[in-house]
């Protein structure tokens, strides 16, 4: 390694479990962090949270006299994010950034944050990820060697298709939906009447234009950035989940820093948050744009008769008083 600089890519990550990123240990020498610490993220290079992590690394750059900052590796480099968490966990990767739905498999405290309809809004969901709510969720993945740094937007996830438009649960009964690998995602699609078919991200584009898959379900800057827009005719903005995003460092590496560059680490993470959500406002905004100048036939929904379906999901998944005191505080923060 120079300068803190290495080459690094998922196959020599894997290999053998080693350790590295900026604070590499070497058998006999003492831990010391200093370089550029590695950072992962499965969304390509000009993706909010990825800007967001690389404004972190100009930062702690600026901040430490260029002793420590952050080399991204995006757009899926290292493997999806079920991959990179597990090296995360080792010390293989310092920072990552994923969503909150494969942190559920590793940690029930996460699982009220992807609930659907457990927001009202994206203010409320700001609202609650940056109170003692936030904080306490996160410092839940410490046993599981990540350290919870901060918490990123993902937007309101609604249903796009080829059929029709989506005003009732019942327009959705029979639609083939395309969901993650995620059994509270698959629940809560076949609650609402439609058939949930889990498949890969990348193949949904090709899904829906050969009929494979009726429908998807995203944020605008996915639905569009993606290209779901030009194969599916109808968005209906049902504001399903709002599930956000963490940005974790692995626990081996948090331990290598000083107390001071732990303080310091922090205080950069919060600091990207405020960057992050700036990118994201503007990226929906052209993403809206984009939709309104297209053939795509948008309409609002009135949310009440989805979110009754909702019940036996969340008692499905909400199984423990502590659960269900940080859904019951979620909910004591809506708006009025």
């Amino acid at each position: 390694m120079t300068n803190g600089r290495m080459a690094l890519s998922r196959r020599s990550v894997l290999a053998g479990g080693m350790v590295l990123g900026a604070g590499a240990i070497l058998p006999g020498c003492k831990p010391v962090m200093s370089g550029l610490l590695t950072g992962a993220d499965a969304h390509p290079g000009d993706y909010p949270t990825v800007r967001a992590v690389e404004f972190m690394g100009r930062y702690l750059d600026e901040k430490t006299g260029g002793r420590l900052g952050i080399r991204m590796f995006a757009g899926g480099q290292l493997g999806s994010e079920t991959d990179t968490l597990e090296i995360t966990s080792f010390g293989g990767i310092d920072f990552n950034r994923v969503n909150f739905a494969p942190l559920n498999s590793i940690e029930p405290m996460t699982l009220p944050f992807c609930l659907p309809f457990v927001f009202d809004s994206v203010a409320h969901m700001r609202r609650v990820v940056d109170s003692e709510v936030g904080d306490e969720v996160m410092a839940s993945l410490e046993p599981h060697n990540l350290i919870g740094l901060c918490i990123y937007d993902s937007g309101a996830r609604s249903f796009y298709n080829v059929r029709r438009p989506i005003t009732t649960p019942e327009d959705l009964r029979g639609l083939k939906i395309r969901v993650p690998a995620s059994d509270l995602y698959i629940a809560m699609v076949n609650a609402l009447g439609a058939n949930a078919v889990p498949i890969p991200f990348g193949e949904i584009y090709q899904s829906l234009a050969q009929g494979v898959i009726d429908g998807a379900e995203n944020n605008w800057p996915t639905f569009v950035g993606e290209r779901h827009y030009e194969v599916a005719n109808y968005l209906s903005l049902t504001q399903h989940l709002l599930t956000p995003e963490a940005l974790v460092m692995s626990k081996a590496s948090w331990e290598r820093l000083s107390r001071a560059d732990q303080l310091l680490v922090r205080e950069a993470a919060k600091a990207s948050v405020v960057e992050m959500r700036r990118l994201w406002d503007i990226r929906v905004d052209e993403a809206k744009a984009a939709v309104a100048a297209s053939d795509v036939a948008v309409n609002t929904v009135d949310t009440e008769p989805f979110a009754a379906l909702m019940r036996p999901v969340w008692d499905q998944f909400i199984t423990t008083p502590a659960q269900q005191d940080i859904v019951r505080r979620i909910r004591d923060m809506r708006e009025g």
